[in-house]
């Protein structure tokens, strides 16, 4: 596995990339970073690669505000610049908010979208009740601790859960209130129907952020679009349990002729 860094409009985005073939784009969420894909970076016949967006991990803040947009953009930016074209593109919680626009303005650079418990096309509204606890998160790792558990309830690998914890105190100042706003002014509802490619919807039953009513708009939402719910599992299958994540990335990818099994 290789890191490295792009220069994206003049903004430096970190990188991990590992394997040859089929382009797969890993896209995080709130508080996130390309550590949280670290175990699912094996994907036989594919160039999986695991980004750092702007205000996350490794990467070099935004200026100005916040929005799924901005988000999208940057990862179009650095797909233009490492070469990245029809690729499959995973975007996990916020990350899936920001696949679903990067899809819908950059199609050339989408082949397929895998959406893990994904804000909706209408995105995910958090009530302005809710930004002091937002701001306790930012300045407390105990609280950041128990909020990061919450959502990824069944992960042992307890350096793991270190790392990501470690990272989630990297994300901008800015980012913490900015991505709630984000997120809760996101709206694609109307476009979705643009998007002609296959795309997988992936939801735990104990996913305490992203429920069924939501998960099953996303999937309607898009032509080709599929639901797989897994029972007993959290926020972050990619963590919690990631052989189980990589089986069904491969079952999709060989199903829709993208790359063999």
């Amino acid at each position: 596995m290789e890191s490295g860094f792009a220069e994206v409009n003049g903004v430096l985005m970190f990188f991990v990339t590992a394997g040859a073939g089929v382009p797969v784009i890993y896209v995080h969420g709130n508080t996130g970073s390309s550590a949280w894909f670290s175990l699912v970076m094996n994907v036989p016949g594919c160039r999986v690669v695991a980004l750092d967006m702007p205000n996350f991990g490794k990467s070099t803040p935004l200026e100005g505000d916040v929005s799924i947009q901005r988000y999208a953009a940057s990862v179009a930016g650095f797909m233009d610049v490492q070469g990245l074209k029809e690729a499959v593109v995973v975007g996990h919680s916020l990350g899936g908010c920001v696949v679903q626009a990067l899809a819908l303005e950059r199609p050339d650079l989408v082949r397929a979208m895998v959406l893990v418990d994904s804000g909706a096309p209408n995105g995910l509204l958090t009530p302005r009740d809710h930004y002091p606890a937002i701001e306790f998160m930012r300045t407390s790792r105990t609280v950041l601790e128990q909020a990061l558990k919450a959502v990824m309830p069944t992960l042992k690998d307890e350096a793991l859960f270190k790392t990501l914890v470690d990272d989630a105190q990297k994300m901008a100042a800015p980012a913490w209130i900015g991505n709630a706003e984000a997120l809760s002014n996101f709206d694609i509802s109307a476009r979705c129907a643009e998007f002609q490619g296959p795309v997988l919807v992936i939801r735990g039953t104990l996913d305490q952020i992203i429920t069924d009513e939501m998960a099953q708009k996303t999937a309607r939402a898009y032509p080709r679009a599929r639901l797989v719910t897994l029972e007993s599992m959290g926020h972050s299958v990619i963590v919690e349990d990631p052989s189980l994540f990589l089986h069904i990335l491969m079952d999709f990818l060989a199903e829709e002729g993208i790359c063999k099994k």
